[in-house]
């Protein structure tokens, strides 16, 4: 592998580049061989298998234009049953209540919108020095929903469990006014004139914005041009990302739930680190107008809370078609918490639960206990393994259409401004996507078809499948081919920060893996504890 990377000149690169009317400077080039190297490696696990002339690319052309869709046509969120709330004497304990519970005291009027927004607008202030996890404060529209929220409901007109919560959006999603930076200091004073669908369904449910929270640079890490953002289980520790900001400032009850957006792995890995719940739905089923667009195939927006029933409640209010992202798809979600296992076939990844663990201590025996808590709540866990293809070097698929994204940022020079300027980081990555072979690309579509034929025939097999979190192929395998996945808090490490485990269900099952996710959440209380806040 170390022949391959060297046989790679210097000039080997310019002359490629000129070839496609680039012009990388020495210092550029320097940092692409070993990732060349490794595209080599890619092509060469592609080209080892024997594609069937009538397997297809998982690329789909769809004819249709824009046609208008009435989303105020959906019917409101329903809130699940609970026993009526009493707010606690100091309201600052609210900061950490799930949204069922806000929800009550909102309805029932033992609290304002008004009073919530104005805890979390103080916490956003007090602790984002230390977390780095806002970058823009949106006070004067917070102020403006919240007060609407509250005459709303004092003139008999309730939208729903979203009404007058405060949430914070990936600062990837647009907003009509305020700017939407994606986390880049090439975008950091750019200002989208619209709204994004997600924005402008969760206004729909009554939801009040508080903040734009920080992404990794162009969706990816946890550093953006203001710095890292920062775990408040740890803050020597980033939170990872991309949806850096939502994790953090959910974890530490800045907001009462937030939106992030997932790739591969950017809902997952900051839910995990930071110890929330996150819910990657299946690809097609939420609106990506008006977000930053990063891999047409595989980019998802899903919601970041402190319960499964949270996610739901958010999901409810945001999934279906809007008329303008033509990759949804209209199918029901039915779904009421509380619905437990029975009828669910259940099955878990025997291998990957086999493995070792790399890095923190303590991770594999929460993941075993997890087992032993889904068969003590009756579950009868079938051993599964995953379709074996090289799912690794289909990853070339999200760096080549990530680089055609943002090819006017590569041609123009501009990616100089991004900070992280390494081998494992975009403005690198996007000049060695630039020399990917077309054919390769579409090589690896094809395959990724056999990928998703393969997982279609397993999932008739089960409803819904346990995973460590990061474990083996799972976490890229499933974004390949959209499977909709819950991941909840399992334990803690030897050093006191979260562990996670992650429940993957069929195309468009959201409603059965959050059951399942609820039934494991409901029997564990690892998601009602909260970061000491001690900085």
């Amino acid at each position: 592998m170390e022949d391959q990377s060297q046989s790679i000149a210097d000039d080997m690169i310019a002359t490629a580049a000129q070839l496609s009317g680039l012009s990388f400077t020495p210092t550029e080039r320097e940092l692409m061989p070993d990732g060349l190297a490794k595209y080599q490696r890619h092509y060469t696990a592609i080209r080892s298998l024997d594609i069937p002339n009538h397997v297809a690319p998982a690329l789909r052309f769809d004819p249709r234009t824009a046609q208008p869709i009435d989303a105020a046509a959906r019917q409101p969120t329903v809130l699940p049953d609970g026993s009526a709330s009493t707010p606690p004497p100091d309201v600052t304990n609210l900061a950490f209540a799930p949204i069922t519970a806000l929800a009550r005291l909102i309805k029932t009027r033992q609290i304002t919108s008004v009073q919530l927004t104005e805890l979390y607008l103080e916490r956003l202030k007090r602790y984002d020095p230390s977390l780095r996890c806002v970058v823009t404060l949106t006070e004067e529209l917070a102020w403006e929903q919240a007060s609407r929220a509250d005459a709303e409901l004092a003139a008999g007109n309730y939208r729903g469990p979203l009404h007058g919560i405060p949430w914070g959006a990936k600062d990837l999603l647009a907003t009509h006014g305020i700017r939407t930076t994606w986390g880049a200091a090439p975008y950091r004073d750019q200002v989208i004139d619209e709204d994004a669908a997600v924005v402008q369904r969760l206004a729909a449910a009554g939801a009040v914005l508080v903040a734009k929270l920080s992404v990794g640079e162009l969706a990816w890490g946890d550093i953006w041009f203001d710095g890292e953002t920062k775990s408040p289980w740890n803050i020597a520790n980033g939170s990872s990302g991309s949806s850096a900001g939502p994790g953090s400032a959910t974890a530490a009850g800045l907001v009462g739930f937030s939106i992030g957006t997932e790739t591969w792995g950017s809902i997952v890995s900051p839910s995990s680190r930071c110890g929330i719940t996150g819910l990657r739905p299946t690809f097609g089923r939420v609106s990506r107008h008006g977000a930053m667009a990063l891999s047409w195939s595989m980019d998802k927006i899903g919601p970041m809370c402190r319960s499964v029933v949270d996610c739901g409640l958010v999901f409810e209010a945001i999934y279906g078609p809007d008329g303008r992202d033509l990759t949804v798809i209209d199918q029901p979600f039915t779904w009421r918490p509380g619905a437990g296992l029975t009828g669910l076939r259940i099955g878990y990844l025997a291998d990957a639960f086999a493995a070792e663990r790399s890095g923190t201590q303590g991770v594999k025996q929460n993941d075993e206990a997890t087992l032993d808590t889904l068969r003590s709540l009756g579950a009868e866990l079938v051993p599964i393994r995953l379709p074996d293809y090289p799912v690794e070097a289909l990853s070339l698929i999200l760096n080549v259409e990530a680089a055609a994204a943002f090819d006017e940022l590569t041609r123009s020079g501009r990616d100089e401004l991004l900070v992280r300027q390494v081998r494992d980081a975009w403005p690198n990555v996007f000049r060695q996507a630039r020399l990917v072979p077309a054919v390769e690309y579409i090589q690896a579509n094809r395959i990724r078809s056999l990928v998703m034929q393969a997982m279609a025939e397993l999932m008739t097999t089960i409803d819904v499948y346990v995973a460590p979190s990061f474990v083996g192929d799972n976490l890229l395998l499933t974004n390949l081919t959209g499977h909709p996945a819950v991941v909840v808090p399992n334990g803690f490490s030897a050093t006191g920060e979260p562990t996670s485990i992650t429940f993957t269900g069929q195309l468009f099952g959201e409603a059965g893996v959050l059951a399942v996710a609820e039934a494991y959440q409901d029997a564990t209380s690892f998601h009602l504890q909260h970061p000491p806040m001690n900085f």
